[in-house]
């Protein structure tokens, strides 16, 4: 059975303006998930609706938490770490162009 609006105001009215103006696309998968379940579509829907995984679709209803943004979120968004700093950037440019 699905969910109905388990979403306060204040969360759905917050996850719809993030959906407009959020910058990485992944996030705004992940709260168009929560607005769609809130709406009280199916996960298969949703999955076949966005053209993903019905696996992704089941991870963040069950782990995003539509009143922090920051739970939809992943460490891959983060980036790669990089050991070079400015400064050996810098260097190794002085040294190729002697």
């Amino acid at each position: 059975m699905p969910i109905k609006n388990y979403l306060t105001a204040e969360e759905k009215q917050e996850l719809q303006k993030q959906l407009k103006f959020h910058e990485h696309p992944d996030v705004r998968e992940r709260i168009l998930i929560l607005l769609l379940r809130n709406d009280g579509r199916k996960q298969q829907e949703i999955a076949d609706f966005l053209g993903c995984s019905l696996r992704k679709v089941a991870y963040w209803c069950a782990h995003g938490n539509p009143s922090d943004l920051a739970s939809l979120t992943d460490e891959r968004m983060h980036g790669n770490y990089h050991k070079a700093t400015d400064q050996y950037v810098n260097l190794l440019l002085d040294v190729i162009e002697k």
